[in-house]
């Protein structure tokens, strides 16, 4: 990560809100952390490419979701059920919803795209949404800065490796178990 701010500079920072667009705790956070431990990457410029970067991803999924929401959902079946499941987060908390739900994993684009297709104000979305990506990226900022100092350049590596190899290694044993247990009840 370090090698990509030595080689592109400033335009990293342009990665780093293409990266947020779609998707990046990981990313802002393994960042954050080698910013802290090497000194190669500004804080504040991190944060506020991340913030715009979730911002605008979660606008585009707002749009996509209130100009084609219905005819996706036909054509995706499996995605329903995310959907329903954001949608009911959404009329039960509102707002408190909209302000967190980029905290909840694997529902943070279905979300914004549920909120586009229950109907939502673009203007109350877009003044909401904002403040939860800053909110978001300070965070997540502010979390792999701390883990940076805390592990220092050396250590840094190791303990992104070894949480990555974990949550790979939790996605597999659960997708082994789902099957295997799919495989055992009856038909």
């Amino acid at each position: 990560m370090a090698e990509i701010w030595e080689d592109w500079g400033s335009l990293a920072y342009l990665g780093v809100f293409l990266w947020a667009f779609l998707e990046g705790e990981t990313f802002v956070i393994a960042a954050a952390a080698v910013g802290s431990a090497t000194g190669l990457i500004d804080p504040w410029l991190l944060m506020l490419s991340a913030w715009f970067g979730s911002f605008c991803g979660d606008q585009c999924w707002f749009y996509l979701g209130w100009k084609f929401g219905p005819r996706l959902l036909e054509r995706m079946p499996k995605a329903r059920k995310h959907f329903e499941r954001a949608s009911v987060l959404l009329h039960r908390y509102g707002a408190y919803f909209i302000l967190s739900f980029r905290f909840l994993y694997g529902i943070r684009n279905v979300a914004a795209a549920a909120c586009g297709m229950a109907g939502l104000s673009y203007r109350r979305f877009a003044i909401l949404n904002f403040i939860g990506a800053g909110v978001w990226a300070a965070s997540f900022v502010a979390a792999g800065w701390f883990l940076g100092a805390w592990l220092g350049a050396e250590n840094i590596f190791w303990a992104i490796g070894g949480i990555a190899f974990s949550v790979v290694g939790f996605f597999l044993a659960r997708w082994w178990w789902r099957r295997r247990r799919a495989a055992v009840q009856p038909t």
